[in-house]
């Protein structure tokens, strides 16, 4: 697990330019720094050494030299395509897993990802071609991003590296900053900075001598027509099987030659992981968690529950008052996007203490509710279907209760608002969005506090139509579950879960997560499986909790699910308050930024210092304001200052 970066084209002072791009992403790869630069290449590496401790470094050649690169993250099943080349005559000269890539591009050219199993994005210069190959996991979990310049192409791990080359600034793209408060994040390629790309999921991109780029999906998400007949009907055998996926998935991301230890929310997905994860760890497995004074948000009773009963060796970090705001300019600077909700500083806090305490690589239950459909916005649009197919019914809306028993302030309304509260019966049934409209209609409102100037910018623009436009032909003839599942896993997993909570607030500190939920051949068979297997009646999850229930606590199997969540406005007001909450949220800044009207924000900022734990909405604008603010000033304010003092 690592940081790379690299350009491809006619650079001058390539070699000074690699060293300024690595150090930029440094904290990706503590353990060493390697660069590699030819006519035309160069190539920068950050290493987190996790496999081949001792061989492993990078940027690597093989024995011939023509073939070079430089990759960010693990391959799980290298041990096993190892053998498989050595019986073809391929000869090793280190223990990683990163030469198993370059041989295998060998054998295969670019259809070589099509049999890695693993989270990765990475690098391959062919000098006998003269082209260069750019790759990244089927899932999303490794980032990889780039821009174009001065005729030549560079790219790296994290923006921060691209904005390291002479010319390349960083200016704020305003439709992916209407993405973010529609959608949560940018659809890639877009990033929040125009005219820097990420490449997207399961995707590779060729670029010849010259410049001449291809770009193409190696590997697709897809369900089952919805009248197709079920390929699973014996849910006995279908739990056994996923059981038996689950655990070889597990076991592979156990593979490392440094202490693997885990995550333990105290919900399903990551007791399950923990759970299976024990008996694999020979020195015994160390498990971590965050907790909250917040009432509302703490899951340490869980948490310790769990750990009790496997005997692990715990370790916990508190979120107290103050916290989010003390480390909240930090996160922006390392999500590189505005973000929406306050949930990945928490996880930052998590991964420094992994870091602390010695460890480089924790196992994490992320993916188990995109993949089982675990999310409350799936029972959700079940109900509101339901309800849309008899829009009359004063008993039905009464069903959205049950959905949220940790809201109480949902409890109490009639059904007559509970029914225009999430839609029902107000969205077409055939709309290709339906199961989110909700949430992108109640997200989209925090756009209220958009500046005139920004609104004329976007005229005509539609974030939502954006996203529909992208969704895949066979898209109509999947089940309503399977589709809202398709709009998370392939959208908000990897545009946010898997980047701002997840790799961007790990690799902050050094340190790899690894999610057995995500193994590919897992996500194929999940998917193949008859929804009502996924989500029974309301209780989602069902097979996954069928298949785990004799290695869990009775209280932690049953849970129902409770989303991750954190204080968001009322960690920046009050007690909690911190100067630069107020310069960033001041009429002065918000003028010289000129994305948010300064009355509006006012107005806003007062009613949540009033009252601070208000509806989603005041929320969500104002994290995402302030974070917004915090954008501008961590990477177009700093870079205005340095060049105003050259």
């Amino acid at each position: 697990m690592c940081g790379f970066d690299g350009y491809f084209g006619d650079v001058r002072h390539g070699r000074a330019l690699l060293e300024r791009m690595t150090a930029a992403i440094a904290h990706r790869g503590p353990d060493e720094h390697g660069v590699f630069t030819a006519k035309g290449i160069g190539l920068g590496h950050a290493r987190l050494s996790i496999v081949g401790l001792g061989d492993g470094q990078q940027p690597m050649s093989d024995q011939s030299g023509t073939l070079t690169i430089a990759f960010n993250g693990e391959i799980f099943n290298y041990v096993e395509l190892r053998e498989q080349l050595r019986a073809k005559g391929r000869r090793f000269r280190t223990s990683s897993d990163t030469e198993v890539i370059l041989h295998l591009y060998d054998e295969m050219g670019e259809d070589c990802v099509s049999l890695l199993n693993g989270d990765f994005a990475f690098a391959i210069y062919d000098g006998r071609r003269r082209q260069l190959m750019l790759a990244r996991d089927r899932m999303g979990v490794r980032p990889l991003f780039y821009v174009r310049h001065g005729g030549a192409l560079y790219f790296a791990s994290e923006v921060k590296a691209l904005l390291e080359v002479p010319g390349v600034e960083a200016e704020l793209d305003p439709r992916a900053l209407d993405q973010i408060f529609t959608l949560w994040a940018p659809i890639a390629p877009r990033t929040a900075f125009r005219d820097i790309y990420e490449l997207e999921p399961a995707s590779l991109m060729i670029v010849k001598d010259g410049g001449a780029t291809t770009t193409r999906s190696y590997w697709s998400l897809t369900y089952p027509d919805r009248d197709a007949p079920p390929r699973y009907t014996d849910e006995r055998e279908a739990a056994e099987q996923l059981r038996a996926l689950l655990t070889e998935a597990t076991r592979l991301r156990m593979r490392a030659d440094v202490p693997v230890g885990s995550y333990l929310s105290g919900g399903l997905d990551s007791s399950v992981i923990s759970a299976l994860a024990a008996p694999m760890a020979p020195e015994g497995l160390r498990t971590f968690s965050v907790t909250f004074d917040s009432a509302e948000h703490d899951e340490s009773a869980f948490q310790n529950e769990m750990a009790q009963a496997l005997g692990t060796r715990h370790s916990t970090v508190n979120c107290g008052d103050g916290d989010i705001a003390a480390v909240f300019p930090e996160v922006i600077r390392f999500t590189e996007r505005p973000i929406l909700r306050t949930a990945p500083a928490p996880l930052y806090k998590l991964s420094g203490l992994v870091r602390q305490q010695g460890l480089k690589v924790v196992l994490t239950g992320e993916g188990a509710d995109e993949v089982f459909a675990g999310y409350d916005i799936f029972k959700e649009s079940r109900v509101r279907r339901f309800c849309g197919r008899q829009p009359g019914s004063r008993i039905r809306p009464h069903l959205f209760r049950k959905l949220y028993p940790y809201l109480p302030g949902l409890q109490q309304q009639s059904a007559e608002y509970l029914a225009s509260f999430f839609g029902a019966g107000n969205v077409p049934l055939d709309d290709p969005l339906f199961s989110h409209r909700p949430r992108l209609n109640g997200t989209a409102a925090t756009k209220l506090f958009f500046s005139a100037e920004l609104r004329e910018q976007l005229a005509g623009f539609d974030a939502a139509e954006e996203l529909a436009s992208r969704l895949p032909a066979a898209f109509a003839r999947w089940h309503p579950l399977h589709q809202a599942q398709y709009l998370e896993a392939r959208f908000l997993l990897p545009g946010y879960i898997l980047s701002s909570q997840g790799d961007r607030m790990a690799m902050a500190h050094g340190i790899e997560g690894r999610f057995p939920f995500l193994d590919h051949g897992l996500v194929e068979f999940a998917a193949s499986l008859p929804p009502e297997m996924k989500l029974k009646g309301l209780v989602e999850k069902h097979i996954l909790r069928e298949a785990t229930k004799d290695i869990l606590p009775r209280a932690i199997g049953r849970r129902t699910k409770q989303p991750y969540r954190a204080p968001d406005s009322q960690s920046f007001v009050g007690r909690n308050a911190a100067d630069y909450v107020e310069a960033a949220m001041g009429e002065q800044q918000l003028r010289a930024g000129g994305l948010f009207d300064p009355r509006a924000v006012s107005k806003l900022h007062q009613k949540c210092s009033a009252r601070p734990t208000g509806g989603f909405r005041d929320n969500a604008a104002f994290v995402g304001i302030l974070s917004t603010q915090l954008w501008l000033q961590s990477f177009t304010g700093a870079r205005r200052r340095q060049s105003d003092a050259a």
